[in-house]
């Protein structure tokens, strides 16, 4: 096969590869990539915040892999296969795992300082989608919060609309399903943000070190503040009993 026919072969494999990958993520991802999930808060569904934690590091890598690479094929590239390979290659950063990541930054700056100020930069952002997605959960949090306090009181005075309150208990179960699984992803970038800093510490200590080292730190305490608060919802919640 000519240099020019396998250069097509690939592309063709990773359009077509991107394609099942981007129908694959909106499948698992259900209907919180189309708008929101059945029941559940809206801003938590479609808001600007929404799209940064919801998906997982695979599904996560799929749908941006098969954006970019998409895109490359409606682009004047000369070059398309590079252009999707660079596409899949950045969409998928330390979502795809420490390893994964530690390998592309390398491959794209010799440098440990530079890799390290990347880095940062990242964790930095991530933790700015971390505070933005807990000033919307505590929004939620604040309105579920009040509506399990109505509830407990009309339990307590024999009022309940048993059929309303089960709905607005199916409502903030499904807000705190998906808060579960945002805290998951987020916790899951923090585990290998640090075990790339391991790896590069491995390197010898620097001051550009040290501040991945707080910027880790930071997002973690961050991601803690935002699990207790959805702890803190499920146990009210969990102490309604409607019978």
């Amino acid at each position: 096969m000519s240099r020019s026919l396998w250069t097509r072969f690939k592309l063709q494999i990773a359009f077509v590869v991107a394609g099942s990958l981007l129908l694959t993520g909106c499948a698992n991802t259900g209907s919180s990539m189309l708008g929101g999930s059945d029941g559940a808060d809206p801003r938590l569904t479609q808001g600007n915040d929404a799209e940064f934690f919801s998906k997982s590091g695979y599904q996560a890598c799929a749908v941006g892999a098969g954006v970019g690479i998409l895109g490359c094929a409606l682009s004047n590239s000369s070059n398309k296969a590079v252009c999707a390979i660079a596409a899949g290659i950045t969409a998928c950063g330390v979502a795809m795992g420490a390893n994964y990541y530690l390998d592309q930054r390398r491959s794209e700056y010799a440098d440990t300082s530079t890799r390290l100020a990347k880095m940062n930069s990242e964790v930095e952002q991530d933790t700015r989608n971390v505070i933005a997605r807990t000033e919307t959960a505590q929004q939620v949090i604040k309105d579920d919060q009040a509506r399990i306090a109505k509830i407990k009181q009309d339990i307590a005075s024999k009022k309940v609309d048993k059929t309303k309150a089960q709905t607005q208990i199916a409502e903030i179960d499904n807000n705190i399903a998906i808060l579960r699984k945002d805290l998951s992803n987020m916790r899951n970038k923090v585990t290998e943000y640090s075990k790339v800093a391991d790896a590069e510490r491995a390197q010898g200590s620097s001051a550009e070190m040290k501040k991945v080292d707080v910027s880790i730190l930071k997002m973690n305490e961050k991601v803690a503040a935002l699990q207790k608060e959805v702890d803190g919802l499920y146990s009210q919640r969990s102490a309604i009993t409607l019978g």
